[in-house]
């Protein structure tokens, strides 16, 4: 009966206490404070009777207001124009140095009027296009083999550095006598300027892969192409992807080159045109046309690393 009826008595059920309690109750000379529900209620329990208890600081980088961050990126460029707009309309930048926003917007509805401007918008976007999707290619091949094989690097890797350091416009002679002139030297000149950007950076993300993670997927069966693509590849990814933001970059560089020569639709054509009949609103209308290809460019960039790493927001050191 004893037993039973002590069986019968309710019993008090045993606090849990969490790892974050358990360093109050240390610091607390073993005397148990409050309890905490979760971290936001943990950061405010500061106790007035133990004075040497500070409150935790949060560590981590605080959402900014999307409307603020779009204010910021766009508060600089808003100001150079409205210098060269004020400039320009009261005489202290003359129209012989730098056309006038006004001329070159002018100029702009001249070229979208008779349809100039789209032709030659789709033409250099189409060679950028194609030059890049080769030398990234390339590049993102010859790095994979180099970083990943010690013969590979053995055997590409002095070749490709002396060659990056040549300026790829010193070669644009020899691309002209061995491919002439119509499209196929376009393309292989952008595809040669980008092809070591990418190359660099790929072969810097595939040796600094971690080993460990490789022997894991060896050990779990993965080999050749399914490790370099499934595991090698994803790990290289942040350079990856800087390379190809540099490669993009280095194609507008490439297509002011390859569109002056044997050609009539371009954007560097255009800048032809422009300097032969000396006309500074077209001049600057292929630049700002250049500057917001190059803006689309990095879009794109910014969409694709943020649907590929998503977790790179929550681990960048940034304030």
């Amino acid at each position: 009966m004893a037993q039973s009826s002590h069986s019968a008595l309710p019993r008090e059920p045993r606090p849990v206490i969490s790892a974050f309690e358990s360093a109050l109750v240390a610091a607390s000379d073993g005397r148990r404070l409050p309890s905490v529900q979760g971290h936001a209620s943990a950061l405010q329990v500061v106790p007035e009777e133990h004075p040497g208890l500070e409150r935790p600081q949060y560590l981590g980088a605080g959402r900014r207001p999307k409307g603020l961050s779009l204010a910021v990126r766009v508060s600089v460029p808003a100001l150079l124009f409205l210098a060269w707009w004020l400039g320009s309309s009261f005489g202290f930048i003359p129209g012989a140095v730098l056309a006038s926003p006004k001329d070159v917007a002018l100029a702009f509805v001249e070229l979208e009027q008779t349809g100039q401007l789209r032709e030659f918008l789709l033409a250099s976007v189409s060679r950028a296009g194609l030059g890049v999707s080769l030398g990234v290619s390339v590049g993102l091949l010859l790095g994979a083999i180099s970083g990943l094989t010690a013969l590979g690097e053995e055997l590409v890797d002095p070749t490709l550095q002396m060659l990056r350091a040549v300026p790829f416009l010193a070669v644009v002679p020899l691309f002209i006598s061995w491919f002439g002139i119509d499209e196929k030297f376009k393309i292989l000149l952008i595809g040669a300027a980008s092809a070591f950007p990418m190359y660099a950076y790929s072969y810097l993300g595939v040796r600094s892969v971690d080993k460990k993670v490789v022997e894991a997927a060896r050990g779990f069966g993965l080999r050749g192409w399914r490790l370099l693509l499934q595991v090698v590849l994803p790990s290289a990814l942040p350079n990856l992807l800087m390379a190809l933001r540099i490669c993009l970059a280095i194609s507008v560089v490439g297509l002011i080159a390859a569109e002056q020569v044997g050609t009539t639709k371009g954007i560097g054509y255009l800048v032809l045109l422009a300097k032969q009949y000396y006309r500074q609103d077209y001049m600057v209308l292929c630049i700002v046309l250049y500057a917001v290809l190059g803006l689309f460019f990095d879009l794109f960039i910014r969409l694709l690393e943020r649907y590929t790493m998503p977790w790179r927001r929550h681990s960048t050191v940034r304030g």
